[in-house]
C-alpha cells in the first residue's frame, strides 16, 4: 500500500525519513531542526565548525563562532536528536577566506557568503549528509523549493524582507533536489520566533547574525592585511583623464560606488570611485554619471532554466546587481555555457565586479541562477 506524501516529499513515514539539518546555533535553523522533530522525522543536527574556536568564542554577531556551536548542541539535546560539529576549517579557508583575499587585492568585491554556500555548506556538508544516508538536507534559509513540471525550481522567500536568493543563486539542480528549506514560505521573522518559543528553545530571542564570520566589526582591510601580509601598496586616486588628486592607502579600502572616505576637498561636485585599477594602484574617481551602467559581463554562469541556456540567443529577465536592491529588468545573452551579457534596460549604478547578478522570472518569484560580475574588457 503506497504511504502518502509526507512534508519534505518523500511517500513515507516520517520517522523512516533521514534529514540532516545544517545547524548554525541561530534561531532559523534551531526551529528547522526542531519543527522536524516534532513531526516525527529521523533528525540529525549537523553544526561546521568554521574558523578559530578560541577567537570565535569571544565574538557574538557571526554565524558558526563558538557560542553558536554550543547553542545549536543545548537544541539538540533538548529535543532529542544526535548532533555533530564537523571541522571545517581547513576547507573554509581555501574554498572561501583565500578567494576572498585575492579578489579584493585585485580590485573586485567579493560576497563570501555565496562561496560558502555553494562550495561548503551545498557542497561538502551535503556530501556528508548523504554519507549519513540521509533522505534529503534542510536549512533555515529564507527561500523556497517548488516541485515544477521539469522538476525542483528555486523561488523567493514569502517574506521579501528576509529573501536570502541573491546568495544562493549559485545552487545546482542536483544540490536542489537534494535539498529543502522549510522555512520559505513563512509571513515573517516574527513566525519563526514564535516557532521557536512554542518548542522552548534557548535561541528564541537571539539576535541575527551581522556581520561576515570572519571579518570582525566589517573591517575588509585588516583581515586582507593580516592574510597578505605587504601586498597592500598605496598609490594614486586619479580622475577618469588620469589626472592625480590624492593619495591612498591601498586599494582594499575602496569600492565601486564609494563617496566618503576620498579624502578629496574643495571640489564643486561630489566625487565617486567608478574604477579601480590594481596595477597601476590607481583609484579612479568620477561623477555620478560615470557610476551607471548599462551591459554587465558575467561568467560562471549557474543556469536553473527549464530548457539550456544557450537554447535562446536572448532571455527576457529580471536581475539584481546588489543584494539590497530589488530586480531591474533586462536581456540575458548567453556567449556559451558560462559567460554572457546582461543587458539592463534602466542603467544601474555601483555595479562592481565580484558581485553577484542574481537571474528572476519577470514578475513572478522563481530563481533562474545568475552568474559573477568581471571586469569590462
Amino acid at each position: 500500500m503506497d504511504h502518502p506524501v509526507n512534508s519534505l516529499g518523500f511517500a513515507k513515514p516520517p520517522a523512516d525519513t533521514r534529514v540532516v539539518v545544517a545547524m548554525s546555533g541561530g534561531v532559523d535553523s534551531s526551529v528547522v531542526a526542531a519543527q522536524l522533530k516534532s513531526e516525527g522525522y529521523d533528525v540529525i543536527g549537523v553544526t561546521l565548525q568554521l574558523y578559530d574556536h578560541g577567537a570565535a568564542l569571544a565574538k557574538k554577531g557571526a554565524c558558526c563562532a563558538g557560542i553558536d556551536i554550543h547553542d545549536a548542541r543545548r537544541v539538540a539535546e533538548d529535543m532529542g536528536f544526535p548532533h555533530y560539529v564537523l571541522d571545517y576549517e581547513n576547507i573554509f579557508r581555501d574554498a572561501v577566506i583565500e578567494e576572498f583575499a585575492d579578489s579584493y587585492l585585485a580590485g573586485a568585491t567579493p560576497v563570501p557568503c555565496i562561496r560558502c554556500n555553494e562550495r561548503v555548506k551545498f557542497k561538502d556538508l551535503l556530501e556528508t549528509a548523504k554519507d549519513l544516508d540521509a533522505d534529503c538536507m534542510a536549512t533555515g534559509h529564507y527561500i523556497q523549493r517548488k516541485s515544477g513540471p521539469n522538476g525542483s525550481e528555486l523561488h523567493c522567500a514569502t517574506d521579501a524582507n528576509r529573501d536570502q536568493s541573491y546568495f544562493l543563486f549559485s545552487t545546482t539542480q542536483d544540490q536542489l533536489d537534494f535539498l529543502r528549506f522549510p522555512l520559505g514560505h513563512l509571513a515573517s521573522k516574527a513566525e519563526t520566533r514564535e516557532l521557536a518559543a512554542k518548542y522552548g528553545l534557548v535561541v528564541a530571542d537571539k539576535p541575527d547574525s551581522q556581520d561576515i564570520c570572519f571579518v570582525p566589526d566589517g573591517n575588509y582591510a585588516g583581515v586582507i592585511e593580516k592574510l597578505r601580509p605587504g601586498a597592500v601598496e598605496p598609490g594614486d586616486i586619479v580622475d577618469m583623464e588620469g589626472t592625480v588628486l590624492g593619495q591612498h592607502n591601498g586599494v582594499i579600502h575602496y569600492t565601486i560606488g564609494q563617496r566618503r572616505g576620498l579624502g578629496i576637498g574643495g571640489l564643486a561636485t561630489p566625487l565617486y570611485v567608478v574604477g579601480l585599477d590594481v596595477d597601476k594602484k590607481h583609484v579612479i574617481v568620477g561623477g555620478k554619471e560615470h557610476l551607471k551602467t548599462r551591459h554587465v559581463p558575467i561568467q560562471q554562469v549557474n543556469w536553473l532554466g527549464d530548457t539550456h541556456l544557450t537554447s535562446q540567443s536572448e532571455w527576457h529577465i529580471s536581475v539584481k546587481v546588489r543584494s539590497t536592491r530589488p530586480p531591474r529588468e533586462a536581456i540575458l545573452r548567453p556567449i556559451n555555457d558560462s559567460e554572457a551579457v546582461v543587458e539592463l534596460l534602466n542603467p544601474e549604478e555601483g555595479v562592481a565586479p565580484g558581485q553577484a547578478c542574481v537571474f528572476y522570472e519577470t514578475g513572478g518569484s522563481r530563481i533562474f541562477g545568475g552568474g559573477w560580475i568581471t571586469k569590462r574588457a
